[in-house]
Parts: C-alpha cells; sequence; structure tokens
C-alpha cells in the first residue's frame, strides 16, 4: 500500500507538472461568439497587419494567346535566281550578319554560259544598230523599200531587247556586266544578306546543288519584333487600338511585359479568331525569340472600386468575412468578424460591395491565417 501512494502521488505530479508547463509555452486564442482576442505577442510573431478600404483599380481583360514575330519586310529568305553547287556557306544559324554580308557562293557552267551570250549579243548589237540607222537614212530619201527599213529596225531591237535582259540577268546574279565586257567571265556567283539580322535557318551544305526554288537561309532582324495575337470572335469587338496589352512567356518565365494594340484583324480565321497586332513598348529590354509563345491580357476597361486585398478576406462556408478592430486593451487586440459581399476580384485585391460597415475601421489585412479556423459558420 505504501508503494501504490507513491506511485499515485507521482503520476498527479508529473501531470500537474506538464499542465503547467504547457500553459507557460502556449497563449490560447479566446472566442467569444463573433469576437475573437489575441495578444500582442501573437499580433508580432504572425506578421499580422493592420489596414483600411483602399480604391483600386479593376480591369475588364480578354485573355489570348500568340507569338512573338517580326513584320515580313524583316524576315528574308535567301535563294537563287540560277541553280548551282554550294562551293562556300560560311554561316551558321545564329550567327549576326549585316546587309550586304557574303553569306554563300555557288558554281555552275550555266553561269559561263549566259555570259558568253550576252558578249555575243553585245559584239552584234553595235553592227545591227548601225544597219538600222543607215536603212533608215535610205528609207527617209526614197532609196530602199520600206521592208528592208523595218527588218532592219525589227532584228536591232529584237537584240537590244536580249542585251538588256542579258544585262539585267548578270546583275541579279551579282555578276558585273562592266567586268564581263572586258572579258572576265567567271563560274561562280555570289550571295549577299538582303537584310541584317541573325540566321535561323541553314538548309544547304558545301557541295549541295540548289535550285532557284530553293531556299538556302533564313535571315530575321529583331529590332522591330510585335505580337501576333489570336483573339476569339466573340471578344473581337471589345478591343480597340491603343488598349493596353500585359503578357507573358510562361515557358521562359512569369515576369510581365507590356505592350499596345496597334492593329485589329478584319477577317475570321477558320478557327473562329481574329489577328490582333500588338507593339511592345521596350522590344529591347528582353531578348525576345520570333516564334516564342506567349500569354497575354488586353486590358478593354479599367474601373477603380472600393476594396480590400485578398489576404484580408476569411472564408467560412460560402461566405466571406474580415476581421475588424474592435478594442485594443492591455496588449490585447480584439476583432470582430464581419461578413463581406465581394464583387469583381483580380490577383491581389477583391471588391467590397457593402464598404459602410467598414469606413473608418482598421482592418486585419495580413497574417490572419490561423484566426480562420476559429470561427465555423456565419
Amino acid at each position: 500500500m505504501k508503494y501504490t501512494y507513491i506511485l499515485l502521488f507521482s503520476v498527479l505530479f508529473l501531470a500537474c507538472g506538464n499542465k503547467e508547463k504547457a500553459t507557460e509555452n502556449s497563449e490560447e486564442i479566446v472566442v467569444n461568439n463573433n469576437l475573437i482576442e489575441i495578444s500582442e505577442q501573437q499580433f508580432k510573431s504572425e506578421n499580422m497587419q493592420l489596414g483600411s478600404l483602399s480604391e483600386q483599380a479593376f480591369n475588364t481583360v480578354i485573355k489570348a494567346n500568340g507569338t512573338i514575330d517580326v513584320p515580313p519586310e524583316n524576315k528574308s529568305s535567301v535563294s537563287t535566281f540560277v541553280g548551282g553547287y554550294v562551293t562556300k556557306i560560311p554561316l551558321l544559324v545564329g550567327d549576326k550578319v549585316k546587309k550586304g554580308q557574303l553569306i554563300a557562293s555557288l558554281k555552275n557552267t550555266e553561269f559561263i554560259e549566259i555570259q558568253q551570250q550576252y558578249l555575243e549579243i553585245s559584239a552584234q548589237l553595235n553592227f545591227l544598230k548601225n544597219e538600222f540607222n543607215r536603212q533608215k537614212t535610205l528609207f527617209d530619201e526614197n532609196i530602199t523599200s520600206k521592208k528592208n527599213y523595218l527588218q532592219a529596225e525589227s532584228t536591232y531591237k529584237v537584240s537590244l531587247a536580249s542585251y538588256n535582259g542579258l544585262r539585267q540577268k548578270l546583275q541579279m546574279m551579282n555578276i558585273n556586266p562592266n567586268a564581263v565586257d572586258k572579258g572576265q567571265i567567271t563560274a561562280t556567283i555570289n550571295l549577299y544578306a538582303p537584310i541584317g539580322g541573325y540566321i535561323t535557318k541553314v538548309n544547304v551544305s558545301s557541295g549541295s546543288f540548289v535550285s532557284s526554288a530553293s531556299e538556302l537561309l533564313e535571315i530575321i532582324n529583331t529590332d522591330h519584333i510585335h505580337l501576333e495575337l489570336a483573339v476569339f470572335e466573340k471578344d473581337i469587338l471589345k478591343i480597340k487600338k491603343d488598349q493596353k496589352i500585359k503578357f507573358k512567356i510562361p515557358e521562359s518565365s512569369n515576369e510581365i511585359f507590356d505592350a499596345e494594340v496597334h492593329l485589329v484583324g478584319t477577317s475570321i480565321n477558320k478557327d473562329r479568331t481574329i489577328k490582333v497586332h500588338g507593339h511592345i513598348n521596350d522590344e529591347k529590354a528582353t531578348n525576345f525569340i520570333s516564334g516564342m509563345y506567349i500569354e497575354a491580357d488586353i486590358i478593354c476597361d479599367s474601373k477603380k472600386e472600393i476594396s480590400l486585398p485578398k489576404s484580408a478576406l476569411k472564408k467560412s462556408g460560402d461566405l466571406y468575412f474580415a476581421l475588424v478592430l474592435k478594442q485594443q486593451k492591455d496588449a490585447n487586440y480584439i476583432f470582430e468578424k464581419v461578413k463581406l459581399k465581394i464583387g469583381v476580384q483580380d490577383e491581389n485585391n477583391a471588391q467590397i460591395l457593402n464598404p459602410d460597415i467598414l469606413k473608418g475601421k482598421k482592418i486585419l489585412i495580413q497574417g490572419g491565417f490561423m484566426l480562420s479556423n476559429d470561427f465555423n459558420g456565419a
């Protein structure tokens, strides 16, 4: 019996000691109906903050997807007017080129034949011109027949047309006709960059044969990039020029960029969307790449409403409420639960439809997550 009393006394002593220790290490949250009381220590430890109603702008937005693109004049596909074998292709995808820079060389015996034809026509042209002038003089003096005059005229003009055509063809092949006139015939032609920019495609290699229908390279100039958005038919009448656009590149980052609506398409695509062209405000701030997928919000309207931060809203079932500071005494905070009527919302704020009950009052706007579970029901 002696040992039994000692054991019971020990158990009671330990139980009382643990209860006192738990009371010392934690402070209870006191809940009474719609009131909740917390200590100043709890207020600070939970990083709670007080605030009040404020006016915030709520945007009416239309969501759209699209890509980053460049104007047609900033994109160039390099090809050749006549086929040939590639003898030089010094560039790789990603290389930067200047307008007029050598980008490829081709070789073909056909180039020689064209120059030969040009020289033959050129050599005949002076004789045919003199014969035409002679026949014209004789015809004017009624010494020769009109038939001879017209035949000389026809022969000269046909040859002149062939000469001019071959000369233009040589220039398009980047062969100098004046050098050919001096007997400088070449079997190689060079291709030059029509615009400055970056190489985005290389479709050939040294030694391969390319025809006039082949694309050797693609060059894109990213100095003037823009947005190409697809907007559904039901939303297009809300889109106007100069409306603000917020967009991001989801595959790359969540950073938000600014743009403006520049053009709205006038035809509907097969998927019932309309193209919307947007200009990026600071297109050189980031190294955008043509073809990047983007997600955009087109801001159609903006209206200021009385609101609270979403962090101030507490939810109980289908109802929303806020915790309003009712009294502060003895280093304790007493909050009252107040029902809210919520209107439009965005990522950060919510419109309050019954603001009168909160005007001039301090509201818990941050750090009240631990208090949400202390109320059940309205």
